[in-house]
């Protein structure tokens, strides 16, 4: 089938990559909840949302969503090494909003990763780590699905500052949308506060970016929050939303 012509099961016409960037566009500084529901009545049965229950966007987004409907699809990753505080505060959540989950592995057990590419599989080797753990398991996982939501905004990171509304991901061969791309962090913080929603607890005890175990530390009050993801290198990103031209 042809990339520019991908069809639901009802035979509806979705957007190619030149109708995503008309329908960015038109979304452009509209409410999050508005893209959110155009997403769902393009998309129906093939829209799933990536989440990490890890920040405050991405149960904001969560919450959103679960206001509108009950048949989007989370998809989460669970890389072996996420914290267990993490892990309980999903399951919490989950039966708290009701969404279908399907909690996305890698191919390979750890010990199948450390027999194959060496003992610092046991812990993380950042690049290796997160294509292995992270992005292999969601292409899997959006190879069944036309298009993913995600709570990445553009005051993140640099990285992240072009962030579309909605943009086709040639490596995933979805459509990627950001219903909080241009929200601030105070927008972010207002909604959980407004509408109770509930946040990892990790939050309040000094991480601000939340990821694998043996690559995440909390950080000072006047350090970038995602300053203690990889801290000691260069990295700021896994590779699931941007990578470098090293392909990082």
């Amino acid at each position: 089938m042809p990339e520019a012509l991908r069809f639901q099961q009802d035979k509806t016409i979705l957007p190619d990559p030149e109708g995503l960037d008309l329908e960015s566009n038109r979304l452009e500084g509209s409410d999050p909840r508005e893209i959110i529901q155009w997403a769902v009545e393009t998309y129906g049965d093939g829209l799933a949302l990536s989440a990490s229950f890890g920040g405050g966007e991405g149960m904001a987004l969560l919450d959103m969503i679960s206001k509108i409907t009950n048949k989007v699809t989370v998809l989460t990753i669970d890389t072996g090494f996420i914290f267990k505080e993490t892990a309980e505060f999903r399951e919490e959540v989950m039966r708290r909003y009701k969404l279908p989950v399907e909690v996305l592995k890698p191919a390979l057990s750890i010990e199948e990763q450390v027999e194959r590419y060496g003992d610092q599989m046991r812990t993380c080797t950042p690049d290796l780590c997160c294509q292995i753990r992270k992005i292999e398991p969601l292409q899997r996982a959006l190879s069944r699905y036309d298009a993913w939501m995600t709570g990445i905004r553009r005051v993140q990171t640099p990285q992240r500052a072009n962030t579309k509304i909605a943009a086709w991901e040639e490596r995933y061969g979805a459509a990627k949308i950001a219903p909080l791309a241009g929200w601030t962090d105070e927008q972010v913080w207002n909604y959980v506060r407004e509408h109770d929603v509930p946040v990892n607890p990790l939050l309040h005890q000094g991480y601000k970016s939340i990821g694998c175990e043996p690559q995440t530390r909390p950080v000072h009050d006047d350090e970038d929050p995602r300053a203690g993801r990889w801290s000691g290198t260069e990295k700021t990103e896994c590779g699931l939303h941007w990578v470098s031209a090293a392909g990082s």
